[in-house]
């Protein structure tokens, strides 16, 4: 029996395969997305705009439920191109310098700010420095990447904090601004967005992020002369929350349709660029899914759903209120996938759950493997499909692609469509709707067919 049902889930992996690999559809999805809507920040016309056409575009394809859920997010608007420069250096006199403003940023009022600069590269220094240091100054923190480590997601979370955390730190002790070092493993004149956050009780600083060459320069700068001064403008304000959605689109269960397997990415991106690799791949991915299915006369045992989440970006929102209306209605959700690193080369999947689950997983390798999936084990799940943790025993896992690349492009203007490789993503859809067939098809109660030859 166990090698007969091996045969039949090899089949069948072998035909979303070979019809993803041969389809152009997913891909000119990701074309009109990005070309025709361009970058999709909450709040945005953009945004709104990528809720409609993706809603019809679930709608054209025949699903037995396409539907809109709604949620509030944040509008912050970036205004005008920043200005970034270091003035009256001893070394090179004034030298204009890259910088962008972090997501939810206050600005700097029409004049800009211009204010002497201290470099720190964690906080503990800077709070070592204390607010005699500090006070009236723009705190510049210059913590880069960790290139030692292999995967690039772990050196980004060993350097993010500064990015979330900075502006608050700065500014008990008493900064005017803050420069954050751009979150990237590469050496380049482009600077990264990316979220940050304020307290209520602490005053709001302006807080840009500068790029990694530039933080190079300011940095040897500042080791000449001290005393220089950076100037900054930013026109960034937060504008009233504006109504949205998460747009869902799913196939029925054939035996157990009130079990729930979701795969997703979000829909929202940053306004520089087009929002391609961050997350326009894992969106038409994620309905690539469903079309991959409907073509092959797929009937999935349990109901598929597609999530296309709005606001991860900036607040999180769409993930968040996904998880409780899903708790409020008592939905049991089997596995959530989320594909939120990238379009590039698959290497394979992390779960976070149980020990049990992750062996039921790792028994359909050999499945997997022959399709360069050889990375399978424990790991991160994804930022939208977090807030589901806990709900009963749903197993979160997160796409893994090669990541070497991934930092070059996030959160920059450079995030493009013309950087995503056509076959790279046909191969992640393949292989994200391989795992969510064999979820469909066994569960991960352990009662599934073990894929032995």
């Amino acid at each position: 029996m166990a090698q007969q049902q091996y045969a039949q889930d090899s089949a069948t992996i072998k035909k979303i395969y070979d019809n993803a690999l041969t389809s152009f559809e997913s891909y000119e999805n990701l074309r009109y997305l990005t070309k025709q809507i361009g970058a999709r920040l909450s709040g945005s016309p953009q945004a709104a705009a990528a809720v409609e056409w993706s809603r019809q575009l679930m709608e054209k394809m025949d699903l037995d439920t396409v539907y809109l859920q709604e949620v509030m997010v944040p509008h912050w608007v970036r205004g005008e191109k920043e200005i970034g420069r270091v003035t009256n250096s001893r070394l090179l006199g004034n030298v204009d310098m890259h910088i962008v403003a972090l997501g939810g940023s206050v600005g700097t009022g029409k004049q800009g700010l211009s204010a002497e600069v201290v470099e720190v590269k964690s906080f503990e220094e800077l709070e070592k420095l204390g607010k005699k240091k500090v006070k009236g100054k723009i705190v510049f923190f210059n913590r880069p990447f960790d290139n030692t480590l292999i995967q690039t997601g772990s050196a980004y979370g060993g350097a993010v904090d500064q990015r979330g955390g900075g502006p608050v730190a700065a500014a008990k002790l008493g900064a005017v601004g803050v420069l954050v070092r751009s979150m990237t493993n590469d050496y380049q004149t482009i600077a990264h967005t990316g979220s940050t956050r304020y307290q209520d009780d602490v005053e709001k600083i302006p807080a840009a992020a500068i790029s990694t060459v530039d933080a190079e320069q300011l940095s040897s700068l500042l080791k000449e002369d001290s005393e220089l001064k950076f100037y900054m403008r930013m026109t960034s304000e937060t504008l009233p929350d504006v109504l949205s959605y998460n747009v869902i689109g799913e196939i029925k269960g054939s035996e157990k349709p009130d079990e729930i397997v979701v795969v997703g990415g979000h829909l929202d991106s940053w306004d520089l660029g087009e929002g391609a690799h961050d997350d326009g791949t894992g969106c038409m991915q994620s309905v690539e899914v469903l079309r991959l299915f409907n073509e092959l006369g797929i009937k999935p045992k349990r109901t598929v759903r597609a999530v296309l989440f709005m606001n991860e970006e900036n607040g999180l929102r769409g993930g968040t209120k996904y998880a409780e209306l899903a708790k409020a209605r008592g939905e049991k959700h089997v596995a959530a996938i989320e594909s939120d690193a990238g379009g590039f080369t698959p290497r394979g999947f992390g779960l976070d759950g149980s020990k049990e689950q992750l062996q039921a997983v790792l028994a359909w390798k050999p499945l997997l493997a022959p399709y360069g999936l050889h990375e399978i084990g424990p790991g991160y799940g994804g930022a939208d499909i977090g807030p589901l943790k806990g709900q009963g025993s749903v197993a979160l896992i997160g796409f893994k692609p090669d990541s070497q690349r991934y930092f070059d492009y996030h959160h920059t203007e450079i995030d493009t469509f013309e950087q995503v490789n056509r076959r790279e993503m046909q191969l992640g859809a393949a292989s994200i709707a391989s795992l969510v067939y064999l979820l469909t098809e066994h569960g991960l109660d352990g009662g599934g067919a073990k894929a032995s030859k």
